[in-house]
């Protein structure tokens, strides 16, 4: 029986595919914003970002990677380089709790059924699902802000990063990640509602950004593929 079940197995060497390396681990990095409130450096980390992921590594080139990150981003006028900031004097505290799922693409073979030292650059993207509190001022009290908890939006991520086998069951890995958000109000500058007595400044025509960046450490696990070994 079991001759024949490889004897299948050559024959249809795309069920070999299903037996691929599975990688899970950590995120610990630094998040920032870039809006309409406070400083517009895009990789800048200033609040403590955390999370967890999984990969399925489909082949040496490509991933599917899945994730669950959460941070404080924060942003204040008095930090930006920029003079009319400066003297409207905004700030702003808001709270990211992001799932994300997609494509990881390596730029080099990065073959975990072999364990020699490698390194590679890599690219990802997909769709993140966030979630983030709708900040709102009224004018009649610009400074002070009013939130509604626990709204939702999507984000499209743009990750580039760099990693590394360091044992062979170990993957270290530095990366900074934008995400182009579908909203314009995490930093409470553009709420969407019809009330006039609510506040709305900066340029609303540009959506939100915020930007992860730090290292990822995954441990390996997994049946290698069959190659029908005698």
């Amino acid at each position: 029986m079991k001759k024949i079940f490889n004897l299948l197995l050559c024959f249809f060497p795309f069920i070999t595919l299903n037996a691929q390396i599975n990688e899970i681990g950590v995120f610990l990095g630094g998040s920032n914003f870039v809006g309409d409130v406070g400083k517009t450096t895009y990789i800048a980390p200033e609040k403590l970002a955390f999370g967890v992921l999984y990969k399925w590594n489909r082949s040496p080139r490509h991933s599917w990677r899945f994730s669950y990150t959460q941070s404080n981003v924060s942003g204040n006028d008095f930090k930006s380089d920029e003079t009319g900031r400066n003297q409207r004097g905004r700030r702003f505290d808001n709270d990211i709790k992001e799932l994300s799922a997609g494509l990881e693409f390596n730029f080099f073979d990065f073959n975990l059924h072999d364990y020699h030292p490698k390194i590679t650059p890599y690219i990802f993207s997909g769709l993140n699902f966030f979630l983030y509190d709708n900040l709102y001022r009224y004018d009649s009290a610009p400074d002070v802000i009013y939130s509604q908890k626990n709204v939702h939006s999507f984000a499209i991520p743009i990750i580039l990063g760099i990693k590394s086998n360091i044992t062979p069951r170990l993957i270290l890995a530095a990366e900074a990640g934008v995400r182009y958000t579908f909203t314009d109000n995490i930093d409470g500058s553009n709420p969407n509602t019809s009330n006039t007595d609510i506040l709305k400044f900066g340029n609303l025509n540009n959506n939100d950004w915020y930007v992860f960046s730090g290292v990822t450490l995954t441990y390996t696990f997994g049946k290698k593929p069959c190659y029908c070994a005698e």
